[in-house]
């Protein structure tokens, strides 16, 4: 487990974020909650070292959830908040914010450090594509599934029941 020590740091500092936001937004509680499922999920294909599985879902899983961020808004402000703690040395107006603007920076740091280790361990040896499909499809899958049940909990005031 030695070699993973900072996926593994990176993913458990991403678990740790979604679960302060299930604090910090307790109406979206189940939500945050399934956002880090996916990053426990990581720990452990790195505890059975499955390391391939592992790297190819840790580039996959933040940049997907980089761009619902950015999609739904949140990505501007969270970053916005980061920065004025970093240069002004203030505390943030809005701590969902700036809880998810260290979740994109932790996002950014796992896919390159993930992307590093996939080069340099399964760089040309012909599990490429079909790690990558898989991978996606379960990615794909996860987030497409957290997008639908989170669509069905905003309520719509402008539809009739």
């Amino acid at each position: 487990m030695k070699a993973y020590r900072d996926l593994a740091t990176l993913a458990s500092l991403q678990v740790i974020c979604f679960l302060l936001l299930t604090h910090l937004e307790p109406d979206f509680f189940l939500l945050h909650l399934y956002q880090a499922i996916i990053y426990m999920a990581i720990l452990l294909m790195l505890f059975y070292m499955e390391d391939r599985w592992a790297y190819m879902i840790g580039m996959l899983a933040p940049v997907a959830w980089l761009i619902l961020a950015y999609a739904s808004g949140l990505l501007g402000g969270a970053l916005g908040q980061v920065f004025r703690l970093a240069s002004h040395a203030e505390w943030p107006s809005n701590a969902v914010s700036l809880v998810a603007g260290i979740t994109a920076l932790l996002a950014v740091a796992m896919v390159v450090i993930c992307g590093l280790r996939w080069k340099r361990t399964f760089h040309g040896t012909g599990k490429e594509l079909g790690t990558f499909l898989t991978s996606l499809g379960v990615v794909v899958a996860y987030y497409g599934l957290l997008v639908m049940w989170f669509w069905r909990m905003i309520p719509n005031p402008g539809l009739p029941e």
